[in-house]
């Protein structure tokens, strides 16, 4: 079983960045009526969403979180030993972007740096990555950074994918602390629906051809190309409403955690009728699920970190004064799961950066 228990660690700061323009799905001309985009708002949350223009990539929000966040925690850049960029968006097929980042933010030569290609699930898995290299102590300081611009590839034709979308990057500092309870994980694999959520062409198994810009309608008002994302809803959905939980419950059963005393539970934001009944299988109050969907969409591997942001932040910042028990679940592409429990104790949160 994929349990993990990660000591001497901790997370010290989070920060978030989304690019400025902000697109109302109420424009949108994927909806018939009124009605129709009502209804879509009703059963996915999202009324908005802050979509990167062409010239800008995940890593430049991630780069910008990571330099606000290094600035308020005063960290010198020749210390940090790690840099880990988690993203389905990275800069080029090679070389890896956590390589171009390192040499964007300044950082030593000594940092190592690599990138973890995944989605939805990318954070929690981040951290566990992350993590694991501090915990000896050989490592002192790492910088997860985190993010996609998911809309990029979605397809405007596409009801089913693209008012869903959004695009931030983000930056968790964390570092080693002797004694520190660290991180608990539980992590989860079925590639067996690798085609849940796929797109078809552009890598080394399907070469882009100019075929693969023609646009097909796979059903009425799902129309796209090859080189953008497919998605089967309702198996994404069974399978959110079903791993996640198991995961969560997992990770308590296993570590002995009492449910009622953990302070948030850190969702990713899939889409609103998917989360609540992750939530309510939980059986979850309400305070203790944020939610971003409405503003910001599903920004995949982005999107716990922008909730702790953009939804907590002043709860975190108090956190010197009251520590948190938070329990985060990333679940999705690949298809892949993870859940982690962690701790936050005089952990910054920064102000949600636009870019």
């Amino acid at each position: 079983m994929a349990f993990q228990t990660i000591k001497n660690v901790k997370i010290v700061g989070v920060a978030a960045t989304v690019p400025n323009y902000v697109e109302e799905n109420s424009t949108l001309n994927l909806f018939q009526s009124n009605h129709d985009y009502r209804k879509f708002v009703e059963s996915t949350g999202v009324a908005r969403r802050h979509i990167a223009p062409d010239d800008v990539c995940a890593s430049d929000l991630c780069l910008k979180s990571a330099e606000v966040l290094l600035d308020e925690l005063c960290w010198k850049k020749e210390e940090i030993d790690c840099l880990i960029f988690v993203s389905h968006s990275p800069d080029y097929r090679y070389p890896a972007t956590a390589c171009i980042l390192q040499s964007r933010l300044g950082l030593s030569n000594g940092c190592m740096s690599f990138d973890i290609s995944l989605g939805c699930s990318g954070w929690v898995y981040g951290l566990s990555v992350a993590g694991s290299l501090l915990s000896s102590g050989n490592f002192k300081k790492a910088l997860l950074l985190v993010g996609d611009v998911t809309s990029r590839s979605k397809s405007p034709e596409d009801k089913s994918t693209f008012p869903l979308f959004g695009d931030s990057g983000s930056a968790t500092a964390i570092v080693y602390d002797d004694g520190a309870n660290g991180f608990l994980t539980h992590m989860g694999t079925d590639g067996n629906k690798y085609d849940t959520i796929l797109i078809e062409d552009g890598g080394s198994r399907n070469p882009a051809t100019l075929q693969s810009f023609e646009k097909k309608e796979y059903a009425p008002g799902i129309v796209r190309n090859r080189l953008q994302t497919g998605m089967n809803g309702m198996s994404v959905f069974s399978f959110g409403i079903s791993r996640a939980p198991k995961s969560v419950r997992a990770l308590l059963q296993y570590f002995k955690l009492n449910q009622e005393e953990i302070d948030y539970f850190l969702f990713h934001q899939a889409n609103l009728m998917m989360n609540k009944k992750i939530q309510q299988k939980l059986n979850l109050p309400d305070e203790k699920v944020p939610y971003a969907l409405k503003n910001f969409g599903n920004t995949s591997s982005g999107s716990i970190p922008l909730t702790m942001v953009s939804e907590i932040q002043e709860v975190i910042n108090r956190s010197a004064d009251s520590p948190l028990k938070m329990i985060a679940c990333g679940f999705g592409v690949g298809l892949s799961w993870g859940s982690v429990y962690f701790e936050l104790n005089e952990t910054i949160c920064c102000n949600l950066i636009t870019y």
